[in-house]
């Protein structure tokens, strides 16, 4: 996702808005932007490539303290200087970031240039500028309405107008839009990150919504021009929570963490009384539990399968039927809404388009569905009916580590939840509170084994083909190992059931292509060996992670070319264990292989576009 800020006050605002564009630098870009407002003009200075390169090309004295600035991932137009935000009407009076697709921009662009309009960009965001420019109406914030009325598709935006000092106009319509309040100042933003140095206060925009910010006050009306009250809520973290501290990336620090994220999803949820959970975002009484037959996870990416893991155990502990499926193939597919099925929502930032539109689907057809986010106040936890915060705190790094360990964590505490209710017995529920309560340490002795990692990683860097496989639960392993193995290190690696070997894959097996194995010791333990068998047979390399396997540790040592193992702690949270050495091995290899870590290339933190 692209990134936008904005600040009107008494600071220079320069500064403020080269600080908050570092803090948005983690959701990935490839051009940048600042505009001001100078006495009666515009100042708008934009450049291809990294912040420190528009940094550089600055005038030493730049001075003002009204703009907005922004961080684009190219869409519509290559990355150039040209096509980099923000971008000004034909006159320079005024300018406009945004974040999001312009679906009817090709027809707004046909007729503004029939009106003798030229544009500068080959982007759909340009279009904005000229149309707000064209807007009769005596206001800003009339302009900008006007101008919304016109367009179809997703927006987040900022606009300043250089005879409008000290005003920024922003407005929504799918994609996120923060203002933060401060002392005489307001700010804006597309993440609240980039406001947690200068205020603690801030108004979630909702769609539909445009807003008037000047220094003092904020003005929030609707599309059809009707006022809109809102309320003010609370950051809960702080600026030192986005500090990358003395680790040499985001995503090592992010790894680890876990322990900590991991208290913090189970802070306050474990109910020792009754040997089962306490989720009181749900909104649902007992009853209204029970009364579901079916439940249906509902993610992407990282977010999916964190929901394909989660599924399995939803249903193995409560038997309940659950399944997940990508948000985006659910809400294409017109989808059945059955009045007893629960619907669940997975998403990181909160913001994802595929999964906030599939939220607003069940919505639309009469379903209940509840969010299971990271982020406080985001889309989708106000789109839903309830849910689950995951309180892992900020997650710097493009691609998802601690998050999904935690949004397992709380699937299996709402898999207890569900199942207490059930027939899950109180030794039962015992066993896995014990088990819950045991994560966070399990996870460190294996944090404490990073050199372990590092060194493998050296044996495995070269290879540009990788296999994962798994079988029940070790499978949704296997194909979060794959995706953070090809996210980070750009290596080819594919995730299959061991079941699914013989059926094809096994056809792509040879000395350059190693297979992981995810071998739990459970009761597929000898199918699991015989898969491994098969891939040695025809001189695969095999790297597996497993459990201490007492007897059987023999055979591994002679099937594998390496054993990376883990405490075993319980089975339905035994994934949560075994995927760390696979977060260290994708990270260690990526550096190997010179790859950027954080901002692996072509990826977005927040996929707010289609």
């Amino acid at each position: 996702m692209c990134g936008i800020v904005g600040y009107t006050g008494k600071q220079s605002v320069v500064p403020v808005l080269l600080e908050g564009l570092h803090q948005l630098e983690y959701r990935g870009y490839d051009s940048s932007g600042i505009a001001l407002q100078r006495g009666d003009r515009l100042a708008v200075h934009r450049r291809c490539g990294k912040i420190r390169v528009l940094e550089s090309d600055l005038p030493k004295r730049l001075a003002g303290k009204t703009g907005i600035g922004h961080t684009r991932w190219a869409t519509h137009g290559e990355p150039t200087d040209d096509n980099a935000h923000p971008h000004s009407s034909e006159d320079g009076r005024f300018a406009v970031v945004h974040n999001g697709i312009i679906e009817n921009s090709d027809p707004l662009r046909a007729r503004l240039v029939e009106h003798g309009v030229h544009f500068a960009s080959e982007t759909d965001s340009e279009v904005l500028a000229h149309l707000v420019a064209a807007a009769d109406a005596p206001t800003l914030l009339e302009r900008v309405r006007l101008a919304l009325a016109e367009v179809e598709g997703t927006y987040g935006i900022a606009v300043i107008d250089a005879e409008s000092p000290g005003e920024i106009v922003v407005a929504r319509n799918g994609s996120p839009v923060v203002i933060g309040i401060g002392d005489k100042e307001m700010l804006v933003a597309s993440d609240v990150g980039a406001l947690v140095r200068h205020t603690q206060q801030v108004v979630y925009l909702d769609d539909g919504e445009i807003a008037e910010l000047t220094p003092s006050a904020y003005r929030v009306i609707t599309l059809d021009a009707a006022p809109a009250t809102k309320q003010s809520a609370s950051i809960d973290w702080s600026e030192e929570t986005y500090a990358r501290g003395e680790y040499s990336h985001y995503t090592l620090k992010e790894i680890h963490e876990q322990p900590e994220s991991i208290r913090r999803t189970l802070r306050g949820r474990l109910d020792r009384r009754f040997q089962a959970a306490h989720l009181g975002g749900l909104n649902l009484d007992a009853r209204e539990l029970l009364n579901f037959r079916r439940i249906k996870v509902l993610g992407c990416g990282s977010a999916y399968i964190s929901g394909c893991i989660g599924a399995r155990i939803v249903e193995q502990l409560s038997r309940v039927p659950c399944d997940a499926e990508p948000a985006a193939e659910f809400r294409y597919r017109n989808p059945v809404i059955e009045a007893d099925t629960l619907y669940l929502a997975v998403s990181q930032s909160g913001e994802t388009f595929d999964t906030l539109s599939a939220v607003q689907e069940i919505k639309r057809k009469g379903g209940r569905v509840l969010g299971v986010v990271n982020a406080v106040g985001s889309s989708i936890a106000r789109a839903c009916d309830g849910g689950v915060y995951l309180h892992a705190g900020p997650e710097i790094a493009v691609v998802s580590t601690k998050t999904f360990t935690s949004t397992i964590a709380a699937l299996a505490l709402l898999a207890l939840h569900v199942g207490r209710m059930r027939d899950v017995s109180v030794a039962q529920g015992k066993r896995l509170l014990d088990a819950l309560d045991a994560l966070p340490d399990a996870i460190q002795t294996i944090l404490d084994a990073e050199d372990e990692y590092r060194q493998m990683a050296k044996k495995y860097a070269h290879y540009d083909n990788a296999y994962f496989i798994g079988r029940n639960l070790g499978f949704g392993v296997a194909m979060e190992g794959a995706l953070k193995l090809k996210e980070v290190s750009y290596l080819h690696a594919e995730a299959y059931p061991a079941s699914e070997l013989k059926h094809g894959p096994l056809a792509l097996v040879s000395p350059e292509v190693p297979t992981v194995f995810v071998l739990p010791d459970d009761d597929l333990l000898d199918k699991n060996l015989s898969s491994i068998e098969q891939v040695r047979s025809r001189k695969g390399p095999v790297l597996a992670v497993t459990h201490p396997l007492g007897e059987n540790a023999e055979r591994l040592a002679a099937l594998a070319d390496d054993v990376l193992e883990v405490p075993k702690l319980h089975e339905y949270l035994d994934p949560i264990l075994m995927l760390i050495p696979l977060q260290f091995l994708a990270y260690f290899i990526a550096l190997e292989r010179g790859c950027d870590v954080d901002q692996p290339r072509n990826l977005a933190k927040s996929v707010t576009v289609e």
